[in-house]
């Protein structure tokens, strides 16, 4: 395919613009001005059109095939509530509008939004108050972990570790580091969950809290859970849920319930909004009663007349973490698929989720060794040690599968599994369409023996075959395309 430089015929135009009428010319330093004209291309609008057309073709998205990304929940999200997200009230509206004398009135439609997400949340989650301002998960994070750090010294306590186990998201330590916290790894035990003896070792009065990624990377639910929470409650630390996998648990079992303190909830993730690319995302955060004062601020309240106002009347609050208020835009999405489902609904979708990624496993655990073989939650994590002795290694196999119309699962992820290959199916994929990807697994797993070399040699069916992951990471060559 042609760079559109080389598309470019010499006097082309899209359109034409006609010379301005103003008479002012601007005061522009003359260094800022250019020495010659922009040398851009020259094509006319349906060249430009069919160009970019032709390059949005060779993407995968969710919409082209199945995605099983695992760990990111990677699923087809509705197109209502891309709609509703699109409604000229909700989308035309200024941020700066509530910061505006009386401008409340003007955003009484936006601020019930987030005040009944927020109630919503409570709900699902089982926790005291939410604020939605974070908008990544990996914000969420941090806007708990600074809160956990308000709470310890409004108490005026010192305690500078934080615990997380080796099964953690990857993101958890950075987190706590970043937050100013050592960070201190407990390893897992035999059956693949935060090895209590460990913990119990590490419990001091310098533990701040444990963050606990429930279910954990290997998609496994700790039947302890209640006695962890407790455990770090009687050291005075707070216990933080990583709810990023939430769709495994959805109207089963609630974090509140189960003892934690904080929970974050990736609503681009587990609530309607389609997850990729780096954004937008929304990380809200749920706290027990007794981290409602830290709070960012603002948060919206209503009065007794039925109307909305942001409260910034927070002293002990950590303050601003996002500009304005969050990711708005995705929050509503994840209100609007709420309302649609229902309970009834959100517990279908726990339970399709689970379904689908223990069906994988079961049928694939002949030909590929899973990590731990046990009931899984919303992910399975599977081995390629079997076909590394053939030469075969997981990042092969992740290609082969692009070969057969599959976009790869996560490898080499969990750290704790050699060649793991981490399998989320999600909720919303069809029987049909994972008896597909399982027959290619099984595919692979046999030209991995008989003919191991053309595993290695894939992709052979895209425009581009393999590459240096790293030297293209690093140094990428965009004329390849």
């Amino acid at each position: 395919m042609k760079l559109i430089f080389e598309k470019s015929v010499a006097g082309r135009r899209a359109n034409r613009i006609p010379a301005s009428d103003v008479g002012i010319k601007a005061n522009i330093e003359g260094n800022l001005l250019r020495a010659k004209p922009a040398e851009l291309p020259e094509l006319s609008e349906l060249d430009v059109v069919r160009h970019f057309t032709a390059l949005s073709k060779k993407n995968f998205g969710i919409d082209d095939g199945f995605y099983p990304l695992g760990s990111c929940t990677m699923k087809y999200n509705p197109k209502m509530t891309e709609t509703i997200a699109g409604y000229p009230g909700f989308a035309s509206l200024h941020p700066s509008l509530p910061q505006l004398p009386g401008g409340a009135g003007l955003v009484q439609g936006a601020l019930a939004v987030l005040y009944e997400t927020d109630l919503l949340l409570r709900e699902i989650c089982g926790m005291a108050a939410f604020s939605m301002q974070p908008m990544a998960g990996a914000h969420g994070e941090l806007t708990g972990v600074l809160m956990m750090a308000a709470y310890h010294k409004h108490k005026g306590k010192v305690k500078d570790t934080i615990l997380i186990p080796d099964t953690a998201h990857g993101t958890n330590p950075a987190t706590a580091a970043i937050a100013g916290y050592k960070v201190e790894t407990i390893p897992s035990d035999a059956n693949g969950r935060m090895a209590i003896d460990a913990l119990e070792k590490a419990l001091t009065d310098n533990v701040a809290g444990l963050m606990l990624t429930c279910p954990n990377t290997l998609g496994l639910f700790n039947h302890q859970v209640k006695d962890i929470c407790r455990m770090v409650a009687d050291v005075d630390g707070l216990t933080y849920c990583d709810g990023a996998n939430l769709n495994a648990l959805l109207g089963r079992c609630r974090p509140g319930d189960l003892g934690f303190d904080i929970v974050h909830v990736n609503l681009h993730k587990t609530f309607a909004t389609p997850h990729g690319g780096g954004g937008p995302g929304a990380g809200p955060v749920g706290v027990s009663e007794k981290l409602i004062p830290f709070l960012p601020v603002s948060i919206v309240r209503r009065r007794l007349n039925g109307r909305y106002y942001l409260d910034y009347n927070r002293p002990h609050s950590i303050g601003y973490v996002a500009p304005f208020y969050g990711s708005f835009a995705v929050i509503l999405k994840a209100y609007a698929y709420m309302l649609m489902l229902g309970g009834d609904g959100l517990l279908r979708v726990s339970e399709n989720a689970v379904l689908n990624a223990n069906y994988i496993r079961h049928k694939l655990k002949p030909y590929y060794q899973p990590a731990v073989d046990a009931l899984c939650k919303h992910e399975c994590i599977l081995s390629a040690v079997q076909q590394a002795k053939h030469g075969v290694r997981a990042l092969d196999i992740a290609k082969a599968l692009i070969d057969r119309g599959f976009h790869p699962p996560t490898v080499y992820f969990p750290l704790t599994v050699p060649e793991a290959m981490m399998i989320e199916p999600t909720e919303t994929e069809s029987k049909e369409t994972l008896d597909a990807f399982i027959d290619a697994m099984i595919e692979i797993a046999g030209l991995a023996v008989s003919e191991p070399e053309r595993i290695k040699a894939c992709p052979a069916k895209t425009p581009v075959g393999r590459l240096d992951e790293t030297l293209a990471a690093r140094k990428p060559d965009l004329a390849l395309l």
